[in-house]
């Protein structure tokens, strides 16, 4: 392994190991809680119980290729910490797929002419983007999800690198009008008018944008506004649900009717006290439980 002037090396992926080295070093090395995730030995594969350093649970999910269902939980939970618990669990993460992000940098750079430390932080940079934010763990296979993105990463860049600039003369074959149909404009004042409309409720528009538009992960998200993963997804979806059926009848696009725009407001105060009830409960059922225990 080269290494700077500084005795850091001088690869970005051989720095990511580096940090991974010294986040799993005795006497405190970044562990998972395998019984946690609801996986265990069985079958003869020789999976450990328990708590288990990353480096050795690296090991392992190597020399098992097809355990996906361990592999599933694995990084499900390192996504998740990655997201929520700070940078040395994003490293971590990192570092435990690294062996395919070499893989996917040596394949890469045949017929690269390019500088082989670009290739590598563009696949870096594919890989963190799905890390932070791409991947959805409701869908199975997040590993699967963040090497393809890597992998993409990467073959763009060669793509780009090797593409040649368009002439403009060449889109002047297209005919028709080149006005969109509405509704159209940026899709953030789309949400502003579904807001102003009450078809998105205040308190939902940063976080709908968020999710939606910046397709950001959810755990966060969540985290901040004090809501549960899955409450906010349906929270979400039901978004999705009312803006295309605003779209579909031009609300979003024309003027509504006062008519509408009372049904409108009806709907979200019932909306507004629906949850101010749930709110409400969910500090009862807990004295009650505190009471009878």
């Amino acid at each position: 392994m080269t290494t700077s002037a500084t005795g850091w090396p001088d690869s970005i992926l051989d720095a990511v190991d580096t940090a991974f080295a010294a986040l799993t070093c005795e006497p405190t090395p970044l562990s998972v809680d395998l019984d946690k995730l609801g996986v265990s030995p069985g079958n003869g594969n020789n999976l450990p119980a328990g708590v288990i350093a990353l480096p050795v649970l690296q090991t392992w999910l190597l020399t098992h290729p097809r355990a996906y269902t361990v592999r599933d939980a694995v990084w499900g939970e390192l996504i998740r910490r990655a997201r929520l618990d700070g940078p040395a669990w994003v490293v971590a993460a990192t570092a435990m797929a690294m062996p395919a992000l070499r893989r996917y940098a040596g394949q890469l750079r045949t017929g690269w002419t390019g500088d082989a430390r670009d290739l590598d932080a563009e696949i870096l940079t594919g890989f963190l983007s799905a890390l932070r934010d791409r991947v959805d763990l409701v869908r199975p296979a997040p590993y699967a999800a963040l090497c393809k993105a890597a992998w993409r990463a990467g073959f763009e860049l060669r793509r780009r690198n090797g593409a040649e600039a368009i002439p403009v003369d060449n889109v002047e074959h297209v005919t028709g009008p080149r006005t969109p149909k509405r509704p159209y404009g940026h899709p953030d004042l789309l949400v502003r008018r579904a807001v102003e409309l009450g078809i998105i409720d205040p308190g939902d528009e940063q976080a709908y944008i968020d999710l939606r538009l910046g397709r950001r992960a959810v755990e966060p998200i969540a985290a901040r506004l004090g809501l549960e993963v899955d409450t906010l997804r349906r929270r979400a979806q039901r978004i999705d649900s009312r803006i295309a059926e605003a779209l579909q009848g031009g609300l979003l696009s024309e003027a509504a009717s006062p008519h509408t725009r009372e049904e409108l407001d009806r709907e979200a105060k019932r909306r507004r006290n629906i949850r101010a009830s749930r709110a409400g409960a969910a500090p009862a059922r807990g004295r009650t439980s505190l009471a009878a225990a």
